[in-house]
C-alpha cells in the first residue's frame, strides 16, 4: 500500500491544484528521505503523471519531483499529525503524510532515475495497451520464481502489489506459488484479464482503504475497493467463488503475507 489505484487516484485528485502552479516552499526535516527537494522551489508544475506506484511532477527547466507512498503515504488539504512534507503553493498548501515513513521524494533531471533504478527496468502499464498477453507471457516464460513474486517485481507488469496481486491470482484461478513459466497460454491470458479488470475497478472505487492510518483520499475520503475484495485481508472467510466450498488462507509468498483459496486456486503444474 498505495499501490496503483491508489497512486492513480491521489494523482487524478491532486491534478487540478498543482497544475501550473509555482512551488514556492518545499520544508521538510529530512533530507536523506526527500532527496534534492530544494531544486522544485520556484518551479512551475507542467504536468503530474504516474508510473507504476510513483507520482511524476513535471517541472520547468527539465526538472521532475519524484515521489513513492511506500506504505502509509498520502496527501491532505489540511496539516495532519503525520505531516512530513510541506508542499505550499500560491494559492494551497499541500501536506504529505506518511506514519510510518516508508515514502521517498527525489528532484532530479527529467529522465535522470539512477537514484530510482526500478524506475527504468518497470514493466508495462497494466491498463495501457503496451500490456499484452504476448508480451506478459514471454516475460513470465523466462524466470521460474513464483508468480506472486514476478508480479510484485513490477517488470512483468507496473503497480500490482500486494493486494492486488491476490486480487487478481484469485480472479484467475492460479496459485500464488506456481513457478511464472509452468502457466499455459489460457492461464497467461486469465491472468492477463484479471489483471486489467482488477485493477480498473480499483481505480473506479479511488483504490483500498484498510485503516484509519492507511491510504486515504487527499479529501479524507477512504477508497472502497476493500469492500470488493475476494482474497485480499479475508483470512478463514468463505471462498466468494459460486460453487466453491473453500475458505481463504494465508501463507507468505516471498516475504509478503499471502491470501488465496485452496480449493479453487490449487498448485497444479
Amino acid at each position: 500500500m498505495p499501490e496503483l489505484p491508489e497512486v492513480e487516484t491521489t494523482r487524478r485528485i491532486l491534478e487540478p491544484y498543482l497544475l501550473g502552479q509555482r512551488i514556492q516552499k518545499l520544508l521538510h526535516q529530512d533530507p536523506a528521505r526527500y532527496r534534492h527537494t530544494e531544486r522544485a522551489e520556484g518551479r512551475k508544475v507542467l504536468g503530474i503523471s504516474r508510473r507504476g506506484k510513483y507520482l511524476i511532477l513535471q517541472l520547468d527547466q527539465g526538472l521532475e519531483a519524484i515521489i513513492h507512498l511506500g506504505m502509509t503515504g498520502g496527501f491532505r488539504f489540511e496539516p495532519h499529525r503525520h505531516t512530513r512534507v510541506t508542499l505550499v503553493l500560491p494559492q494551497q498548501t499541500l501536506y504529505y503524510t506518511d506514519p510510518r515513513r516508508f515514502g521517498k521524494w527525489w528532484v532530479v533531471e527529467a529522465g535522470d532515475y539512477r537514484e530510482i533504478g526500478l524506475l527504468g527496468r518497470m514493466g508495462p502499464e497494466p491498463l495501457s495497451p503496451d500490456f499484452t498477453p504476448v508480451g506478459f507471457k514471454q516475460a513470465l516464460a523466462q524466470t521460474r520464481r513464483k508468480i506472486k513474486e514476478v508480479l510484485l517485481s513490477q517488470e512483468a507488469v507496473a503497480g500490482v502489489g500486494n493486494i492486488y496481486a491476490d486480487e487478481s491470482l484469485w480472479l484467475s484461478k492460479i496459485h500464488p506459488e506456481r513457478p511464472a513459466h509452468t502457466l499455459s497460454p489460457a492461464e497467461v491470458k486469465r491472468l492477463h484479464r484479471a489483471i486489467r479488470e482488477v485493477m480498473g475497478q480499483a481505480v473506479e472505487a479511488g483504490g483500498s482503504t484498510l485503516s484509519d492510518e492507511s491510504y486515504q483520499q487527499p479529501n479524507g475520503e477512504p477508497g472502497y475497493f476493500q469492500f470488493a475484495h475476494k482474497a485480499y485481508d479475508r483470512t478463514g472467510q468463505p471462498c466468494r467463488r459460486r460453487g466453491c466450498k473453500g475458505r481463504i488462507v494465508k501463507m507468505v509468498v516471498g516475504g509478503r503475507g499471502t491470501h488465496f483459496c485452496p480449493v479453487c486456486q490449487q498448485n497444479s503444474r
